[in-house]
């Protein structure tokens, strides 16, 4: 055998995996398809800004308590976003936004109750004849389409009502200075345990019996490898192990078994465009008087991008254009010009400054996780009669091939960083025990 066990994958599952099994003095290849780490996070700095663009995951949620340890670890903290947020009203005019996502949402416990699974588009339409109710189902539509980057109508409400129960919080904050210190933090201290990393290496196939894995990869220039193992952690997204087989994906020999195979289908990846907008200068903050001066938030669903955000606490330049599900989905086929000149006329034209947006602007990033081949979309959600589609996909198969990554997380985690970083803990708990190895980290 060439290693104890292989990981998949170097975003935050797999890192967290391979560090953690690696600190159990086993040997730990770590097998990674870009030329970074970081997988679905990827922070882009700027010389002239003092905060890093996040082209993937950015926020925080909840207490996410592995997250705040590592940013402990790395010398750096979570900050807290503004609370100031602002909608536009039918007549186009922004307002301050009074809709509380949670009170929203809380609309999703009565579907507890349901006999059987059925969309979110389903079940919010119960409301649409109760006056009082349709503003309120209106804003949990916003909240799948916008906060899980869902498509309503094939979205599991059941699987949404988990998720609510399960204590998902809305309390958000984002890693000051970005997530890159954190990330480089949990890389550095692989190669600390002694993790052999290779980059820019593509999984091909992995075949395997109790007991044993032979991973075929190929580098970047070309150079076949062929390691094997006691175990693999496989942390692929949902959105590339949907595809496995296919002539570009890895492909499993023999195939995974039919009910995670079952699992994958019932695990969607949401949509999502987002665009980082550079200006000269924070020009919002100044207009109207600086009536927008503290704003985190702008929400308009009636625009291509329905929701906008600043980098409060930090005073930056930087404004994120945001589409999620359907509204995303409609963007699909627009080329990157084509995107930044929406995101850009949609922000000026939500302040009901157009040309002053335009004269401020001085550059844009982002980046198409839809057509990344090693992502396949943004982060995972759950579709009509999947309920339990997470756990089936994290469970090991034989004791020798382990899951992990956000679309395995079964406490209301999904989606997110922290919930990847439990994840790749679990996993590697689980293939210490079946290797014989104390499980106490």
């Amino acid at each position: 055998m060439d290693a104890d066990a292989i990981v998949i994958g170097a975003g935050a599952a797999g890192l967290a995996a391979a560090r953690s099994l690696a600190s159990r003095s086993l040997h730990v290849v770590l097998l990674e398809a870009r030329d970074r780490v970081g997988g679905r996070v990827l922070s882009q700095t700027s010389a002239q800004a003092p905060s890093a663009a996040e082209l993937g995951a950015e926020f925080i949620h909840g207490p996410a308590r592995e997250t705040m340890a590592l940013l402990r670890d790395a010398g750096t903290a979570a900050v807290d976003t503004g609370k100031v947020s602002w909608v536009c009203s039918q007549s186009g005019e922004l307002l301050r936004d009074g809709n509380d996502f949670r009170s929203a949402a809380s609309i999703f416990e009565a579907a507890g109750k349901l006999q059987r699974d059925e969309s979110v588009d389903e079940f919010l339409r119960r409301f649409e004849a109760d006056e009082r109710m349709r503003e309120t189902a209106d804003v949990a539509r916003a909240f799948v389409e916008g906060f899980e980057a869902a498509d309503p109508e094939i979205a599991s409400v059941l699987a949404i009502a988990d998720e609510w129960r399960s204590g998902v919080d809305f309390a958000i904050a984002r890693p000051l200075g970005g997530y890159h210190p954190m990330f480089e933090r949990l890389r550095a201290e692989c190669a600390t345990a002694g993790v052999w990393s290779h980059l820019s290496t593509v999984v091909q196939r992995i075949s395997w019996h109790r007991g044993s894995v032979t991973v075929d990869a190929q580098s970047a220039y070309g150079e076949s490898r062929t390691i094997r193992a006691r175990a693999a952690v496989i942390t692929l997204p949902a959105g590339v192990l949907r595809h496995s087989g296919d002539e570009t994906e890895v492909v499993f020999d023999p195939n995974l078994p039919s009910v995670k195979r079952d699992a994958l289908q019932s695990i969607e990846m949401g949509h999502v465009v987002r665009v980082g907008l550079w200006f000269r200068s924070a020009f919002w903050e100044r207009i109207r008087n600086e009536r927008y001066r503290d704003s985190a938030f702008f929400r308009c669903v009636g625009q291509p991008f329905q929701a906008y955000w600043t980098q409060l606490p930090i005073r930056s330049e930087l404004i994120v254009a945001w589409a999620g599900g359907p509204k995303a989905t409609a963007l699909i086929e627009a080329s990157r010009e084509e995107l930044i000149r929406s995101a850009l006329d949609g922000f000026g034209a939500l302040l009901g400054e157009s040309a002053l947006a335009r004269e401020e602007f001085e550059d844009a990033v982002m980046h198409d996780w839809n057509r990344d081949p090693f992502a396949r979309g943004a982060y995972s959600y759950i579709t009509v009669g999947g309920r339990n589609a997470r756990g089936v996909l994290g469970a090991p198969v034989d004791d020798t091939l382990f899951f992990a990554g956000e679309a395995t997380s079964t406490d209301g985690q999904g989606g997110t960083v922290n919930g990847a970083l439990e994840t790749g803990e679990r996993a590697a708990r689980e293939v210490a025990t079946s290797l014989g190895m104390r499980t106490n980290r």
